[in-house]
């Protein structure tokens, strides 16, 4: 039997094409959907505004499972019809998401932006910086990206402990979290947004950092409180590295934009080059183990 899976476009055609009884079904989103979408088993969605996905859903009768492009599951959780299965693309963006990290944290230790400076204003000013070597990093937590930042800060001889939600070999529990902020140089939040996780990285949570510590915020921006992390990087305490805000994208004259000590990337880290491709290919692993009869290994379980 072949399994539709509606697709918003000729990547995800080019991506399943290979996949034995499966017909993938382009369509476009915020258009009228094709016929073939009363039959389609699988949608991989495109870009739809938050009033739309519930609507769209409805339209499928026969959905059996959501597959995202994306790792991030929180613009869907609570919209997915029960008994529809709902797969992250856990993997594809952890690469890329790594290296914005480290890029960024090189680049506030070696000073780069205000060499950068200097070259624009036409003046040689040698001088000495910090350095990433030696530093103490902290990354909560311990998925697929996490695991992908220890491996590439690890050769810079950094100290890195990791935190997850249970201890276990070499990884630290969040409820040791607390205890652990104040001997870090380096806080790095990569947790996804769940129920747990809004506010988690609250003014209490930013007290507890080591005076001149960098907080990097690679996960989703309403994991941090916004207006607690100004008042730290205003009072020079601690320095900060983000690619995601709260809210986003910012308005014009919110506070962060003029905030120092900041160095602030609008949600690009895992924006590269080729990674529609490396989307598309876990979506289509994920797929070929549903046709296969199999879970995906991706599945968003229970209260995310």
């Amino acid at each position: 039997m072949t399994i539709t899976v509606l697709v918003p476009g000729e990547d995800g055609v080019r991506a399943l094409s290979e996949l034995i009884e499966v017909e993938p079904v382009v369509y476009t989103p915020g258009e009228p959907l094709p016929p073939e979408a009363a039959k389609a088993e699988v949608l991989i969605p495109g870009a739809h505004p938050a009033g739309t996905r519930a609507g769209l859903l409805e339209q499928l009768p026969n959905l059996k499972l959501i597959q995202l492009l994306s790792a991030g599951a929180e613009q869907w959780v609570g919209l997915v019809p029960e008994g529809v299965l709902l797969s992250t693309c856990r993997g594809a963006h952890g690469g890329s998401t790594a290296e914005w990290v480290v890029a960024v944290l090189l680049s506030m230790h070696r000073e780069l932006g205000s060499f950068a400076a200097d070259h624009a204003a036409g003046r040689w000013h040698r001088r000495g910086t910090d350095t990433l070597q030696d530093k103490r990093v902290l990354i909560v937590g311990a998925g697929d990206l996490g695991n992908q930042l220890r491996r590439r800060l690890e050769p810079f001889d950094t100290v890195v402990t990791m935190v997850g939600m249970r201890a276990r070999d070499d990884i630290r529990s969040v409820d040791e979290l607390p205890g652990l902020l104040r001997d870090q140089d380096v806080v790095v939040l990569v947790v996804p947004l769940t129920s747990r996780t809004p506010g988690m990285v609250d003014a209490a949570f930013l007290a507890r950092m080591a005076d001149g510590a960098v907080l990097v915020n690679a996960a989703r921006g309403p994991i941090v409180d916004t207006g607690a992390l100004v008042a730290e990087l205003n009072s020079g305490r601690l320095s900060a590295a983000l690619d995601v805000t709260d809210p986003e994208p910012l308005p014009p004259e919110h506070p962060l934009w003029t905030a120092p000590n900041l160095l602030l990337t609008p949600h690009v880290a895992g924006t590269v080059r080729d990674a529609a491709r490396r989307s598309y290919a876990v979506a289509a692993a994920e797929i070929a183990r549903y046709a296969g009869g199999e879970l995906p290994n991706n599945l968003v379980h229970g209260e995310y």
